[in-house]
């Protein structure tokens, strides 16, 4: 689970460690914020696509020679990023690392979904979430701080960081991770695609597909512009990012365990519910504010990360109790593409929606709040109709 976590947490800062560098991107760059939307997308939408392939190979391997296979290949994606001379190279970059990057997270989630009993997985799943906390209480400061204090480097300086903690993890996974053979030995269908496309068309799944899809939605489109909207319309300095991310990445590092133990004492659904309702408070106000004391932005962001990451924990329990085990690595797989899918859609719509004045503010940010606010509330309708596979 340490090892599971340590993955699940460079690839998440890879692909979290964007957000705050939007402004040293678009400054640096001389991009637009729907230049910087794109940039974002293209690591979530080409995950997609290989999340899709995924679905053809992912249950017919040892998971842990494909784990292992797949965090070489997003290592070296991660070093283009930093070598990048200009943003077309580092779009190209960000694609690739995200071809790698969003297999990996269905990865880790099929495994602990395979050795963990459902009674226990909200636990387990709090553990593996934790490692989203880690990456912005830790993760996203450190490398913030790098690319300030060491110029010459500037933006490239936390790619450089993210393949140095990876080597190190993957080192220490090659001699921990154990082979996980059990799903061979179950029938499966003698046609692939025709296997993967019961999956795909089972309505038990579709109604998962689009439970995440809204949870996605309803997160993305607000969380990649948060750092833009603080230093541009709140007026606060770029430093004061380090402080947002690692306030509220310590604050979900605790809460994460604390939510997973709820969800399997409570159930699953039922905490989830009331987490969701609470999290369109802060989803509201961040979209909605203006310059105030830094305290109640530090409050609010808290809140933010604590309540919005939160609700993941118990959707993805429940999410991967849905497929059978024989059926599990291709439903995660498309399940992953979902998310990356819409996750890139929302940053996209959401930058159509933004525009900036002449005085460089962001505006119709509370739009895009309305927007995630809908979606929310629609995947908690959608939340009552999945269905748990039996164990």
């Amino acid at each position: 689970m340490a090892t599971l976590a340590g993955i699940q947490f460079t690839h998440i800062l890879d692909f979290m460690i964007m957000m705050p560098l939007g402004p040293q991107l678009i400054r640096l760059l001389h991009i637009t914020t729907h230049d910087f939307g794109l940039l974002l997308s293209s690591y979530t939408l080409t995950a997609a696509a290989s999340g899709l392939l995924a679905t053809t190979y992912v249950d017919r391997f040892d998971r842990r020679k494909l784990m292992l296979t797949l965090y070489v290949l997003f290592i070296v994606a991660t070093l283009c990023c930093g070598l990048a001379p200009n943003y077309t190279a580092l779009f190209v970059a960000r694609a690739l690392a995200g071809a790698f990057g969003g297999v990996l997270g269905a990865m880790v989630q099929t495994m602990v979904a395979d050795v963990i009993p459902f009674e226990r997985r909200g636990k387990a799943m709090g553990t593996v979430m934790a490692s989203f906390s880690l990456s912005t209480v830790a993760g996203v400061p450190l490398g913030l701080l790098l690319a300030s204090h060491f110029p010459q480097l500037s933006w490239r300086a936390p790619f450089f960081f993210i393949v140095l903690i990876s080597s190190v993890i993957f080192a220490v996974g090659y001699q921990t991770l154990p082979a996980l053979t059990g799903h061979l030995d179950r029938p499966r269908s003698a046609s692939m695609l025709r296997a993967i496309a019961a999956v795909a068309r089972d309505r038990n799944h579709i109604q998962a597909f689009c439970f995440i899809g809204l949870m996605m939605l309803a997160g993305f489109s607000v969380i990649p512009y948060i750092a833009l909207y603080v230093t541009s319309n709140l007026l606060l300095p770029e430093s004061f990012l380090s402080i947002i991310y690692l306030c509220g990445g310590a604050a979900t590092f605790f809460t994460a365990h604390l939510i997973g133990r709820l969800a399997d004492r409570y159930g699953k659904p039922r905490v989830f519910r009331w987490i969701a309702w609470f999290s369109f408070v802060p989803i509201l106000i961040t979209t909605h504010l203006v310059p105030v004391p830094w305290w109640v932005v530090l409050i609010n962001s808290t809140l933010f990360f604590v309540l919005v990451s939160g609700r993941m924990i118990p959707a993805m329990a429940m999410v991967s109790a849905v497929a059978e085990p024989q059926v599990r690595g291709t439903f995660m797989s498309l399940v992953s593409s979902v998310q990356m899918m819409m996750s890139g859609v929302a940053s996209v719509v959401a930058g159509w929606i933004i525009t900036r004045n002449a005085a460089g503010q962001m505006e119709h940010y509370n739009w895009v709040g309305y927007l995630a606010v809908a979606c929310g509330l629609l995947a908690v309708w959608m939340s009552a109709k999945l269905r748990v596979a039996a164990a």
